[in-house]
């Protein structure tokens, strides 16, 4: 069952276009990677399958309802079914990490009793084994506490996809591994989605179901991750496997 849905796609800034006609599909309770090269589009398009940046021509559909991003009523329809791990994490600097994860369940649940939220957030937190962590800030984590933080408040609302923009960026291998075990469980224990945008070959081989690839602001190859690893064509040849032709080099 697919859970997202993306028709003639085309984004980009003012008359600018990035992304052009995408077609695709994200299974549910898959992870799906979004992999191409340096200023391909693929953070562009995370901002677009979020609501966060309105196509320039055709549709995202989410759970088979179309999204219209002029509509504040449908962006938060949105946003309680899609959760956002930035590439940086994008924590707050002045809370603490336990505000940070209850800061999206304040917004838009602020008569919730504080015991409840704060039962939610500690679920969060000790799901991505950061319980201990709850009360420091930003600056007194390492960088993967910290990438694992943002997960927590990009699940405390319970959201059926997360979007990820380079999860393991900044990480040392051990770390990224972890993190990469992290999504694994959370998607094989709790059959969450994963849409997650890397560089990182080894993360692809290891946690990918799926994945799309961009080449010039086009869809070049889509599939699972068997049948796109051991693709022939030229430009995943080069991507995945290093291979370059020595005469166009």
């Amino acid at each position: 069952m697919d859970i997202i849905a993306v028709h003639d796609l085309t984004v980009g800034y003012g008359n600018v276009e990035i992304l052009r006609e995408l077609r695709f599909s994200i299974p549910a309770r898959e992870i799906t990677a979004v992999v191409g090269t340096s200023g391909c589009g693929k953070s562009t398009l995370l901002k677009t399958l979020a609501g966060l940046l309105p196509p320039l021509a055709g549709k995202v559909l989410f759970r088979s309802e179309p999204v219209d991003f002029l509509s504040e009523a449908s962006l938060g329809s949105i946003f309680r079914g899609i959760g956002v791990l930035y590439q940086d994490g994008a924590l707050l600097n002045n809370l603490t990490l336990f505000e940070n994860v209850a800061l999206p369940v304040r917004m838009r649940h602020p008569d919730l009793p504080e015991t409840v939220l704060r039962e939610l957030v500690h679920d969060r937190l000790n799901q991505v084994g950061l319980l201990h962590g709850a009360a420091k800030y930003p600056s007194e984590l390492s960088g993967g506490m910290r990438k694992r933080g943002a997960l927590a408040r990009a699940l405390v609302t319970d959201p059926a996809v997360v979007l990820c923009d380079e999860p393991s960026s900044g990480l040392d291998p051990i770390t990224s591994g972890r993190l990469d075990e992290l999504l694994l469980c959370l998607r094989d224990d709790f059959g969450m989605t994963f849409v997650v945008v890397t560089h990182e070959l080894r993360s692809i081989a290891k946690i990918a179901d799926r994945v799309l690839i961009i080449n010039e602001g086009r869809l070049h190859l889509s599939g699972g991750l068997a049948e796109v690893m051991g693709s022939d064509d030229p430009f995943v040849q080069t991507f995945f496997l290093r291979k370059v032709d020595h005469d166009d080099a």
